[in-house]
């Protein structure tokens, strides 16, 4: 049986700050996502970064979304530099990408940087050549095992989840993040983890980027040569904690949410991962 992800298994991953740190030793985060019909998706990725406890934001990307995510975080860095880790696609469409986007892309692809792909760059993946996380929902990682080679394949239940993941994650030579309402996080090797700490409240629009910025906030900030599915699972940890916690705020039964207030929940649930180090 697959093994559920916990709060513990969070804090062992998770590296609290200390007096010697400054904003690059705690990870800076390169930002490529949005679009200018998706604009929101870039603040949302940012917004989360920043709450999941980056040092720094690098967001490069067009000027719709630039100017909305400077006006949301102003702390953002909209200059090129260095980064320790990229989250790229959210909120952009492959058919609309201009041909010099995906040249830019393909080059972050080629790095030795660890990479978060999401949505519309999916489509990169089977060339590329980074440590990466992938993060698609269920048809997007139907479209993605198509482009692999690997058999169409409906999984019913949370342990065929896993393994599909698995099967994708080893073709692909990456960690799998499977959304879904238990996210199923997959490493190349063969591991694989169950995380299903959040509330059904958070089927709502924008929460994927949220997911997207966090888990880019907990891999940039990791010691070098962590592990990057177990960097994965506790960004969705913190991700689907920080979910319930919002819904919670509205009564026993959890109440609607947005994608904001997931971000704006990253804090505590940092918290109460790091309280129980």
């Amino acid at each position: 049986m697959i093994a559920s992800w916990t709060v513990q298994d969070t804090a062992r991953v998770l590296r609290k700050p200390s007096a010697a740190d400054d904003k690059y030793s705690r990870g800076v985060l390169g930002v490529r996502t949005g679009s200018e019909t998706y604009p929101g998706a870039a603040v949302l990725g940012v917004e989360a970064a920043w709450r999941a406890g980056v040092g720094m934001v690098r967001y490069l990307g067009p000027r719709t979304p630039t100017a909305l995510v400077l006006q949301r975080r102003p702390e953002t860095v909209t200059a090129e530099g260095r980064v320790q880790a990229w989250l790229i696609g959210s909120g952009t469409d492959p058919t609309h990408r201009p041909d010099v986007e995906t040249t830019t892309l393909r080059g972050i692809l080629s790095s030795p940087l660890p990479v978060v792909v999401d949505a519309g760059a999916l489509d990169l993946v089977p060339s590329a050549e980074a440590p990466m996380i992938v993060t698609p929902h269920g048809r997007e990682h139907a479209r993605l095992r198509a482009l692999l080679g690997l058999a169409e394949d409906s999984p019913a239940d949370d342990e065929a989840r896993a393994a599909s993941a698995a099967e994708t994650a080893a073709a692909l030579g990456a960690t799998v993040v499977l959304k879904g309402a238990v996210t199923i996080v997959a490493s190349a090797d063969g591991w694989a983890t169950a995380v299903s700490v959040g509330t059904p409240w958070l089927a709502t629009a924008g929460t994927g980027d949220v997911l997207a910025g966090a888990i880019g906030a907990v891999v940039s900030g990791g010691s070098p040569g962590s592990d990057l599915a177990r960097l994965a699972a506790a960004g969705v940890w913190l991700h689907g904690r920080a979910a319930a916690l919002a819904a919670g705020d509205l009564g026993p039964e959890g109440g609607p949410i947005t994608a904001g207030d997931v971000a704006g929940a990253l804090p505590r649930a940092v918290a109460e991962a790091l309280s129980t180090h």
